[in-house]
């Protein structure tokens, strides 16, 4: 008995030194585990996280491979990013195609890669956009030219040896300030989440299917996994009218795709057959895909392909209330995008799942959550909601695909407004912005006036003219502009009259103008998108834009002014053109032929809202603009395409004028362009130079006009408001 004891002891002994010594092991080596919130006052916060660990020798000799997330997890804007670089401008610099010269350090840089299509999209987008800056002492974020959407090592895209191609980037800097695009990561079987391949280090990700418990919240940006024949530029409009009845469609739940039968994602997507009824509850799954699915399927495979195989994808879609977004794989799934677009309703089974850009889109307005683990409570759930709440989320549907899913540039752009959101001083749009239409990436933060969709109380009740003055003519009391301005001062809406006068030669002198009572001033910049610019000058919401040789009455000034308060979100005037489609040549044709509809209401006589200045200077592609000023042409075709492409709206014209200028123009005036053969031509190679910009057409056409009550009707001229309207030539 006494030697039992002694051994137990000795035992208990042994165990106690044993936990002692690897406690203490232990102990010991989470003394390295880094945490920004409690550094030193001396650690220099741009020294990377493996400098502080280790050492600067030993990192650059690649023999120490810090665990994965010994650093990210902790990452935080104001620990893992430099405001500093963000101080003056909030650009982009996207690295030079990987193996160049430019960008990379020391030697040995490896072969040129040819990024993947849906990549490439991404770099197109941000090079060609307002972001973008070629100059990264003046970026704010960097881009990676190395494709990293794919990190499944078995896609043909996965693009290997990445550690060593980011150790020879000038300004890699441990991932500080750089934003890694990231669609798929992990392999068969297990699809681990974190598997880039790669240490990200600092930077922040722009990633798929994130999980709430991976997602580093307000640094990370989820985005949506897309197809790589998603769209890069305008994207396809949701399928959703206005108006969409019945509410309830020939289906109340559907979905149609593949399921697994064994690994990650195989339990939601094998249980779908418990719930299929095939009256309107339609859930169908097959077994076929993959090289080795006939080895692997299981007893209901047979059963489950011929269900399939009955019903059209694209059928389905389109006729049922909700849509079934299961996991895949991995939690993210194509069909959330394209169930968006459809205006099915999302009902997602995909527990943790993080949604896109769930930072700033309130998903609880357009989808429904269920939960994998109960997944028989599904039919109830979806029953229970009420004909209101479905005609809401389907709307809901349709404003988040348009605003921020529908092409790749709107995906990208969001996840860089999002960032931009998150600087020290930077304005920040409320839900409200983000959550209804036209969206936060049309409405500038730093605008203090009021937009164009926003009105609830009356508009103003005077407008700013603003004359453009190019040709040079003249001033006399007979040329158009003198005229013109005259007009201007016999409208009681007038508030002020700014002329830009865009000729090299000087102004003519105040004294030369027209007596006024109201303020007139002149200024001289040229430049043809100067018209446009957010003057200082203009107080006002109402903007009517003219051209110096426009011939417009007071009372067409006046009434067009009344019918834009009703329309402040439209551009409303009076000379209409129109766009159309040429079979024979392939491409967009441009006409002022008159016929029963149009596209464009010029601005050389028109009322358009304050705030489109602000999106034509601020917000338009570079490449736009440079086109209208190397072409000194087509400014107002493309405020029309601005003005279109934000509200999704056509102009409005107003009478029947057609002509807004004096043919042939008055001895002793300048040659208008207007006269000129090649105009013409020139407006239509804008016209497709702009589409091919913005990604498609934004021209909406309308066969609308708007005329004055008791216009042309045979009353008495004293019953009429605008009674000079009649005398006015077409």
């Amino acid at each position: 008995m006494q030697a039992k004891k002694r051994y137990l002891l000795v035992l208990l002994s042994c165990a106690f030194l044993a936990y002692c010594y690897l406690g203490g092991y232990r102990l010991k080596n989470d003394g390295y585990q880094f945490d920004a919130e409690e550094l030193p006052t001396y650690w220099d916060e741009n020294e990377s996280a493996d400098d502080y660990l280790v050492g600067n020798e030993v990192r650059r000799s690649g023999a120490f491979r810090r665990p994965n997330n010994i650093v990210n997890q902790k990452c935080r804007m104001e620990t893992c990013f430099d405001f500093l670089k963000c101080s003056k401008d909030f650009r982009v610099y996207v690295y030079p195609p990987s193996g160049s010269d430019e960008g990379m350090m020391g030697v040995g840089a490896d072969m040129p890669l040819v990024p993947s299509a849906a990549y490439q999209k991404v770099l197109d987008v941000i090079t060609e956009s307002r972001y973008y800056t070629p100059d990264p002492s003046k970026a704010c974020l960097f881009v990676l030219a190395i494709d990293t959407l794919d990190r499944d090592n078995l896609s043909a895209d996965y693009v290997r040896n990445v550690p060593s191609r980011l150790q020879r980037l000038k300004y890699w800097n441990g991932g500080r300030n750089h934003v890694i695009f990231n669609l798929y990561s992990g392999t068969w079987p297990e699809y681990a989440e974190d598997d880039l391949g790669f240490d990200t280090g600092q930077a922040i990700l722009a990633k798929a299917s994130m999980s709430i418990s991976s997602f580093r919240q307000g640094f990370d940006i989820s985005i949506p996994l897309f197809h790589k024949n998603h769209l890069e530029k305008g994207g396809e409009p949701g399928f959703v009218t206005t108006n969409n009845f019945p509410i309830s469609k020939k289906y109340l739940l559907a979905f149609k795709g593949k399921r697994y039968v064994h690994g990650i994602g195989s339990e939601t997507r094998n249980s779908l057959y418990h719930l299929h009824n095939e009256r309107d509850i339609i859930l169908v799954t097959t077994c076929k895909h993959g090289k080795s699915w006939k080895e692997l399927k299981d007893d209901r495979c047979d059963e489950d392909n011929t269900d399939y195989d009955r019903y059209d994808y694209e059928i389905l879609l389109h006729n049922s209330t909700l849509c079934l977004v299961p996991r895949g794989r991995r939690l993210g799934s194509f069909r959330f995008l394209e169930v968006l677009q459809a205006g099915c309703i999302p009902v997602l089974l995909s527990n943790a799942w993080a949604l896109p850009f769930s930072q700033v889109i309130d998903w609880n307005k357009a989808v429904i959550w269920a939960d994998e683990r109960l997944l028989l409570q599904v039919p109830e759930i979806v029953r229970s909601i009420s004909p209101t709440k479905i005609f809401a989320l389907r709307q809901q549907t349709q404003i988040l695909w348009n605003q921020y899913f529908s092409s790749i540039e709107k995906i990208v752009f969001t996840t860089f407004e999002i960032i931009r959101e998150r600087l020290p001083g930077e304005p920040v749009r409320d839900g409200l912005m983000w959550n209804t239409s036209p969206g936060a990436l049309v409405t500038l933060p730093q605008y203090q006036g009021v937009y164009p969709w926003d009105h609830v109380s009356p508009m103003d009740d005077n407008f700013t003219a603003v004359i453009y003055a190019q040709l040079g003519a003249p001033l006399t009391q007979t040329s158009p502009l003198y005229r013109l301005v005259k007009a201007l001062t016999k409208s009681s809406y007038t508030s002020m009259v700014v002329v830009i006068w865009a000729n090299e030669k000087a102004p003519p002198p105040k004294v030369r103008w027209p007596v006024m009572n109201v303020p007139l001033h002149i200024v001289h910049q040229p430049g043809t998108s100067a018209r446009f610019s957010p003057h200082p000058l203009i107080r006002t919401e109402a903007i009517l834009s003219l051209d110096e040789d426009s011939v417009l009455t007071t009372d067409e000034i006046d009434f067009a002014f009344h019918v834009w308060r009703n329309f402040p979100e439209r551009v409303v005037g009076y000379p209409a053109r129109s766009h159309y489609w040429d079979d024979a040549k392939g491409s967009w044709g441009y006409t002022s032929k008159w016929t029963n509809d149009y596209s464009i209401v010029l601005t050389g006589a028109a009322f358009y809202h304050h705030y489109f200045n602000h999106l034509y200077s601020e917000w338009l592609s570079p490449l736009l603009l440079k086109t209208v000023e190397q072409s000194h042409n087509c400014e107002d075709i493309l405020m029309n395409f601005l003005v279109s492409h934000v509200t999704r709206r056509p102009p409005i014209k107003v009478t029947q004028r057609k002509q807004y200028k004096e043919t042939p123009p008055q001895t002793g005036t300048a040659r208008s362009p207007w006269n000129d053969p090649d105009h013409f031509i020139q407006r239509q190679t804008c016209l497709n130079t702009f589409a091919a910009v913005f990604g498609y057409m934004p021209l909406l056409r309308s066969n609308t006009r708007l005329d004055p009550v008791l216009f042309k009707d045979p009353v008495s001229n004293l019953r009429k408001k605008y009674r000079q309207i009649e005398l006015v030539g077409s």
